[in-house]
């Protein structure tokens, strides 16, 4: 029955919180790498070795389906590791393509070609890595033409939200939206291109202006693996058991979870 989340750090905690309620009966189990985190400023290969090794702690947990919830992991190492390493009997799965098909309003499993849509100037809010890998551009190609992106390197926020600092994520945010309109003074829509960013949504929201939709990744990640399970109810794994692991510090990322999902998170050693 068990599925995993990974991420770099307590981001993913925000796509754990929308499966859970979308998916109640579905055990899940959390792994967060903070003893590495931020992955952002990592290069791809740093990247790959990190990502590879969470998932198969999770495989190791009774988890056949993995979903990346960690954008620059998926923007980095996802590829490289449908291609050549995920096992024939395992799925790994990122977190672009849902906010994409939505961006787009594409149904899920849409693959038709690629054609215009309403959208037409998109800010990208992502982390360094994530931004120089163009993984977004990318599959943002196959379902649509005549969209600009400009996307903006969002240094420092997710080191700030781990280190429970939102005073200065706050301020770093308006900095950024800021950097980003002197490039793209008037977007149409703007992703949060990192699952730590929906708890700055707010903010996002306030510095772009009333006028611009924001996107952010975790209910729609929460829809697309319901409908994912329902056309492939193989991979729900053995395991029966919902557990939150870390390679950080058990008691400081516990009480900093609890802190974000506003009820109480135990993590264990992964």
């Amino acid at each position: 029955m068990a599925v995993g989340i990974f991420d770099s750090g307590l981001g993913g905690l925000t796509v754990l919180d929308a499966v859970s309620k979308r998916l109640p009966d579905v055990p899940l189990v959390y792994f967060g790498d903070s003893a590495h985190a931020p992955y952002g400023v990592r290069d791809a290969d740093d990247i790959y070795e990190l990502t590879t090794k969470a998932c198969e702690r999770l495989f190791s947990a009774g988890c056949d389906l993995v979903i990346l919830a960690c954008n620059t992991a998926s923007a980095a190492a996802l590829r490289r590791m449908q291609e050549g390493w995920v096992p024939t009997d395992k799925r790994v799965l990122g977190v672009f393509v849902p906010l994409i098909e939505a961006l787009t309003e594409r149904q899920w499993g849409d693959n038709s070609p690629p054609r215009e849509v309403a959208v037409k100037h998109v800010a990208l809010f992502a982390t360094p890595a994530t931004v120089s890998s163009r993984a977004f551009q990318r599959e943002l190609a196959f379902r649509a033409i005549g969209v600009d992106v400009e996307a903006q390197a969002c240094g420092g926020v997710v080191d700030a939200i781990e280190d429970g600092d939102m005073i200065l994520a706050e301020a770093l945010v308006k900095s950024h939206v800021d950097a980003l309109k002197r490039k793209m003074p008037d977007p149409d829509a703007a992703v949060l291109g990192c699952t730590h960013y929906p708890l700055m949504h707010k903010e996002f929201q306030a510095a772009l202006g009333t006028d611009v939709k924001v996107f952010s990744q975790a209910d729609l990640v929460a829809d697309s693996l319901a409908d994912y399970l329902d056309r492939h109810p193989n991979m729900r794994g053995p395991g029966t058991e919902s557990a939150f692991l870390t390679t950080g510090d058990p008691a400081r990322v516990s009480s900093r979870a609890t802190q974000f999902l506003r009820r109480q998170i135990t993590f264990e050693a992964a």
